[in-house]
Order: structure tokens, then sequence, then C-alpha cells
């Protein structure tokens, strides 16, 4: 059986929209012609579709709990798309069942069916199905991608004035160069007076943009393009640009941070579902969501299999090898190489947390500061040919 997802009108005229499951197209609309529905359109689930991080966190927090429960993935899938009240969600889903049904694992059958579900939560999941403890880590996906989302909000809302500040300002100051500096530049000629250095500045990079602005957004447009295009297909590339991200001032330390937590976290949750640590490195390497990591997570694993430590592999993969290389060592030493690797993964989301908090705590005032800059000098850009007009007048 495969489900498809239908458009059609009732008796009375009513628009209906839905999931239907069949065989084929033409039992689909059989059936829906017995319940009392015209089709209009009859279209098989799964093609690629939006999910939201909310969405996301939503349905990987109810699955856990149906999976806790002991509902097979399955049934719980047909719980959630019968709960489901938008059409989208539940098309979504329905693919994601059907996809499981024909053998294909969840997080092959999310990433299939969902575009925006990012390799970081296919590494997890996959993870998780590879140790037997699914349920595990969805609930703790989700509380990850809970939090994720909250710092975008905080973000979000940190960004909010200086921006209102930035449009402003960007307003008063086309208002004031676009008419009255030429103004004052007409009334200056006239008396046989050149506009101030900082004015004629001011009005060459607004004639430069109005001139070349076009030109140069297109060439932006298509520089952003091409870069996209070839970060998605060169995965050299891709790991090439990855590696350069680390060594960039403040972002680096973040993502190294960042990486470190997902590594520990994943990797304490794969040693307790029994995983081998060959497979383990990788697959922790790659829930980290870097590509450069993943790939030396790969050869590392490969070190593992003829005979290295743990501690030795992690120490090769230099974005991890501040502190966590130690507190796997420890484990090793103490037996108890999960317990450190969580107590790890909780000493970086602490300085994940503080991180973050320092990074906004500096942002806002960076950039309040310089568009204060920015505003300052539009304003003496106006207001020197006003007291070189005002000078000039007063001679006698």
């Amino acid at each position: 059986m495969k489900t498809f997802e239908y458009k059609g009108f009732t008796v009375a005229g009513q628009t209906r929209r839905g999931l239907v499951e069949a065989l084929n197209v033409k039992e689909a609309r059989e059936r829906l012609a017995a319940e009392g529905v015209l089709a209009e359109r009859v279209a098989l689930t799964g093609r690629p579709q939006a999910f939201r991080v909310e969405q996301r966190t939503m349905i990987y927090r109810e699955l856990s709990a149906l999976l806790v429960a002991g509902i097979p993935l399955v049934r719980a899938l047909d719980m959630l798309i019968q709960a489901a009240r938008q059409v989208g969600p539940g098309s979504l889903l329905a693919g994601v069942r059907d996809r499981v049904r024909e053998g294909a694992g969840l997080a092959d059958a999310l990433g299939a069916g969902a575009g925006s579900v990012t390799d970081f939560e296919r590494a997890v999941i996959q993870a998780g199905e590879r140790s037997g403890s699914v349920s595990d880590v969805l609930g703790r996906l989700a509380d990850f991608l809970e939090d994720q989302e909250q710092l975008r909000d905080r973000v979000r809302r940190a960004l909010i004035y200086p921006a209102i500040v930035v449009v402003v300002g960007l307003c008063v100051a086309g208002v004031m160069l676009g008419l009255l500096v030429p103004r004052a530049e007409a009334l200056l000629g006239s008396t046989g007076q050149a506009l101030p250095a900082l004015t004629r500045a001011m009005l060459a990079l607004v004639h430069a943009g109005a001139r070349w602005g076009g030109v140069v957004l297109a060439a932006v447009a298509a520089g952003v393009a091409l870069f996209w295009r070839r970060y998605a297909r060169d995965e050299a590339y891709r790991r090439g640009w990855d590696q350069a991200r680390f060594g960039w001032p403040l972002w680096g330390t973040g993502y190294a941070l960042l990486c470190s937590l997902r590594f520990a976290r994943t990797m304490a949750m794969l040693l307790r579902g029994g995983v081998p640590l060959v497979e383990g490195v990788a697959l922790a390497g790659r829930a980290t969501g870097s590509s450069w990591i993943a790939h030396l997570s790969l050869e590392q694993g490969e070190a593992v299999r003829h005979g290295a430590r743990l501690s030795d592999a992690v120490a090769h993969i230099p974005p991890l090898t501040e502190a966590l290389p130690g507190w796997v060592q420890v484990g090793e030493e103490s037996g108890d190489l999960a317990g450190m690797l969580d107590h790890a993964a909780r000493r970086y989301a602490e300085l994940w947390d503080r991180y973050v908090s320092r990074a906004l705590a500096l942002l806002e005032p960076a950039l309040l500061l310089a568009i204060g800059v920015f505003v300052l000098l539009i304003t003496l850009a106006v207001l020197l040919p006003v007291l070189s007009l005002s000078q000039a007048v007063n001679i006698p």
C-alpha cells in the first residue's frame, strides 16, 4: 500500500484535502469516489518538502514518547499522521512511513522526504538506530533543536533594534544626501566655494552607488549562486571551506565548541548502545555537522580498527584536540568511557552557552557603535556645507 495526497470536491461542492492509501492512483480515485469525493488531483506522497525546525522538534518529541510507550515505529507514524492538522506535515510523514514500510531506516526516510533535515540530525538518528535507542536519541535531538531555536530567537531579538536603527539611518541619510547636500553644493558654487572633502566623498559614494550599484549586486548574486552550486556538488571544496571556518576569528572558537559537544554526546550514546568503536567514531564525526571532521573521523576509525586508542584517534582530529582527548583518555583509564564523554558533553554545553551569551553581549553594542559612526559621518557631511555657506554669507 502507498499513500496518496489528494485535492477534490464533495457532493456539496466543498473543497477537501487529505491522504488516502491505495495500491495505485486509479484505486485511490475509486476509494475517494466511494466516499463521495471527486478528486481533482491525486499525487503520491514522498516528494521532498519543507520541514520547519519547530515541526521537526515536535515530531521528534512525540515520536520519542510513542516509542517509549512500546508502540512500533510504523504504528507511531500512523498516529502522528492522523493527529497532523495540516496536510503538509501529514503528507511528509506519510511518505516517511511508506519508506519505512519498504525497509528503509528512519534517518534515510526522513532525509529523502524532507530536504531541510540536516546531516547532523540524520547522523544522530542513524546512530540511535545502530545502538537500538531511537526513542532516547529522538528525545535528546528534540531538546537540542529546541535549544538551538531559542538561541536563534535570542539572536533575532538582539538584532531587531540595530536593524531598525540601520533602516531609519539609511532613510535619513538618503534624504540628506539626495536633497540637502545638492542644494548646499549649488549655493556654495554660486559663492565660489568648494564643498568640504567629507561631503565630496559622500556624494561620490552616492553617485557610484547609483551608477554601479546594480552591477555590483548582480555580480555578488552571481558569485553567491556559483559558490553554493560548487559547495553542494564538490565534496573536496565543501570540506576545504568547512576546514577554513575553524580559523575564522570568534566564529571558529564557537564552531569548535559546538562540534566537540556533538561528538562527545553522540559517542557516549553509541558506546552505551554497544556500537563498536570503529563505527562509532565515524558516526560521531558525521553527527558534528562538519564535513571536515566527518572525513577525518573516517580515517581515524580505520586507525582504531588497526589497534589505535580512541584518545589517540581524537587527538588527530584538529578541531577536537583542545580538551576532548584528555577526557577520553581519563575514561579509557577509568573504564567508564561513556560516563566521561557525558561529563565532557555537559562541560562543552556550558562553554557553548557562555560563548553565545558573550557573543550576543558584544554584538549589539558593536552594531550600535558602527551605526553611530555612520550617522555621524552623514550628519557632518550635511552640516559642513551649511556651516561653510553660513560663513560665506556673513563675510562682509
